[in-house]
């Protein structure tokens, strides 16, 4: 009976290591079909049976899932999971000041310590991963033990009623806060609904979502920082958060509108224009490639 239970706890604590470690490596997630997929960064002497261990997924789903395709180190791996989707609102960003409200939330810092990674750390902070980068303007996905960065974080709402006294009668009374919800804005799609062609209905948040395919364009200029994530485009308002998606490497940036472009030989035929960091961050190979665009309109008064 005493080796059955020690068994039993010795079970339990691999089980809840294993779940816990689940999403410690991995650098974000995604949505394919309503499941969840982590993204995983191949470390050195990592293999298929290496990651099914690590994540609790049998071995053959991951080589099925990724084509069977050979690893190689910082090659980005997705682990099927049978876990629902959870999605998460983006939120956008004022860079002006440092105690900006974003949608409620309150502009922070966070000192990363070890083993931590940007989607534990976007976990922690109930934020996306991608919304992470660019509000930290980070080109890659590697942090250090120390770095400081910046977070959103929920302000402190007091729950507990306020009693005052009733002047009148004398007796106390309850005064309960009310508690407004922040206005939804817009919602951006993740890459794998990119091609959904999903619209937010005209009046309900006063923003209509425009997806839009085709080639972008990265340039040196003089009035970009080369070091941000910018964006030249034609429609969209100054100010306006784009989320560009590269489908060839899946991988996804926001980048803030701060212009309309002109058409000449570079610009020609393309329906954004972005930055090298931006660009960088999307993981493109030429100066020119194929790009799935997600941003918000003003509906037409």
């Amino acid at each position: 009976m005493k080796l059955k239970k020690i068994l039993l706890i010795t079970f339990s604590i691999l089980s809840f290591s294993a779940s816990a470690t689940t999403l410690v490596d991995s650098v974000g997630i995604e949505n394919s079909a309503g499941k969840k997929v982590i993204l995983h960064k191949i470390e050195p002497k990592e293999n298929y049976y290496a990651l099914g261990r690590k994540y609790n997924v049998a071995p053959k789903a991951i080589m099925d899932f990724n084509s069977n395709a050979a690893l190689s180190i910082g090659q980005i791996i997705k682990i099927p999971t049978d876990r629902p989707f959870a999605e998460q609102k983006p939120v956008s960003f004022n860079s002006s000041s440092n105690t900006t409200q974003n949608n409620g939330k309150r502009e922070s810092t966070h000192v990363v310590q070890a083993k931590e990674t940007l989607y534990s750390i976007a976990s922690k902070y109930n934020m996306r991963v991608d919304d992470l980068r660019l509000l930290n303007n980070l080109k890659t996905s590697a942090l250090s033990i120390g770095q400081t960065l910046k977070v959103l974080v929920n302000d402190e709402v007091s729950l507990k009623p306020e009693v005052v006294k009733n002047t009148q009668t004398g007796k106390p009374e309850v005064v309960r806060e009310q508690i407004t919800k922040p206005e939804t804005k817009i919602k951006y799609l993740d890459s794998t609904d990119s091609n959904l062609g999903i619209e937010i209905p005209k009046n309900r948040y006063g923003i209509t979502e425009k997806n839009e395919k085709g080639i972008a364009v990265w340039i040196n200029d003089e009035n970009l920082d080369a070091t941000k994530s910018y964006a030249l485009h034609k429609l969209a308002p100054v100010g306006t958060i784009v989320k560009i998606t590269n489908p060839m490497t899946n991988r996804s940036v926001f980048a803030k509108v701060v212009g309309k472009y002109t058409e000449n030989e570079t610009t020609k035929d393309v329906i954004i224009v972005i930055t090298k960091a931006a660009s960088d961050a999307l993981g493109a190979l030429d100066k020119r490639f194929l790009v799935n665009i997600t941003y918000g309109l003003p509906n037409e008064q």
